[in-house]
């Protein structure tokens, strides 16, 4: 189990153009004191074991004064020495890895870094005004792997700037550098936030939840193959992110994830009707109880897409692994 300990703002250099951390996180203090209270608060509903990982994030850690890392470590040791987690996690900017910040994490037996890279493409960087550039993202990748560490990658879709092929191309280098994990978030228009006035001018349009999804699908579909797990999509709909007048415009869904999974199944399965002769088919998938609403789709969307095509009535049966199987019903 991953223990959140948000530490907003903390470090960066500067406001990227989509970020308000205190409405995203839901903490506003990223203080060595407010960070002991996040930890005091876990044991309310987090049991110690020495399985659980403590993750810094909200934050760039490791731009943080070293001695800020050092209290911020330091404090965690303390926790620990408790049984309340073993390994730490943190994330960063690419632009403040060293191997000297890295020797520190080691010996605080930090486990795995997440680069918040957001995009691989320079022009887009710069427009989101991160700071840093794609080749620091490739540096600052090598530097933690070469260190032993894991390595995650954190992706947004729907900066401004960037379309289809900028993510390609960002697909392309991510599955390049090889993660260990990526996580992958819309861009949400979060009040507070030069976006939002953005938005507000109508110079920024936000995606909508459909076209969000069918974005992130090629991102996980070729992570995915390429061994690389994708670990979140979309922000977690905690209550302060969906307090009224916090989100203004963007793709937030409470089960984003989930819908690009079954938003992806839905159409290879639609592919496969596609390739089929033209004829009238029973078409029979086979796959785990635990994966049927998956494949069925929110309110059985998916199944209404695949009979709209007017080839196929769609039946299900309950298997160890999926499978899509069509029968010509004149041969029936």
């Amino acid at each position: 189990m991953i223990l959140p300990v948000f530490i907003p703002h903390a470090g960066c250099p500067h406001q990227c153009i989509f970020c308000n951390q205190q409405t995203i996180s839901g903490e506003k203090d990223s203080s060595l004191e407010g960070a002991r209270q996040q930890m005091e608060a876990l044991l309310s509903w987090a049991s110690p074991n020495p399985s659980n990982e403590l993750a810094f994030y909200g934050g760039s850690f490791t731009a943080l004064p070293l001695e800020r890392q050092r209290g911020l470590l330091d404090l965690a040791e303390g926790w620990r020495a408790r049984g309340l987690f073993g390994p730490l996690r943190l994330s960063t900017r690419p632009d403040s890895i060293t191997p000297e910040i890295l020797e520190l994490l080691r010996v605080h037996r930090v486990e795995t870094i997440e680069l918040g890279a957001q995009s691989l493409d320079d022009r887009v960087l710069e427009m989101a005004e991160r700071g840093h550039t794609a080749a620091q993202v490739h540096k600052a990748s090598q530097l933690i792997k070469e260190a032993g560490f894991r390595l995650g990658i954190q992706l947004m879709v729907g900066l401004p700037g960037q379309g289809k092929e900028s993510l390609d191309e960002t697909c392309r280098q991510v599955v390049a550098i090889h993660p260990d994990l990526v996580r992958i978030y819309p861009v949400l228009v979060i009040a507070g936030t030069p976006l939002a006035e953005l938005w507000h001018q109508g110079r920024y349009r936000a995606l909508t939840v459909e076209e969000a999804v069918a974005a992130c699908w090629p991102l996980y579909r070729t992570f995915t193959r390429a061994g690389i797990r994708v670990i979140r999509m979309g922000l977690q709909p905690d209550r302060e992110l969906c307090a009224p007048g916090h989100i203004l415009a963007g793709p937030f869904h409470p089960a984003f994830g989930e819908k690009v999974k079954s938003w992806g199944i839905g159409q290879q399965v639609l592919q496969k009707i596609a390739e089929q002769p033209c004829g009238n088919y029973n078409m029979v998938i086979t796959c785990p109880d635990r994966l049927a609403s998956l494949v069925r789709g929110q309110h059985r969307s998916n199944v209404r897409l695949w009979e709209q095509t007017g080839k196929v009535r769609v039946f299900f049966q309950t298997g160890e692994t999926f499978e899509v199987i069509f029968h010509d019903r004149k041969t029936l």
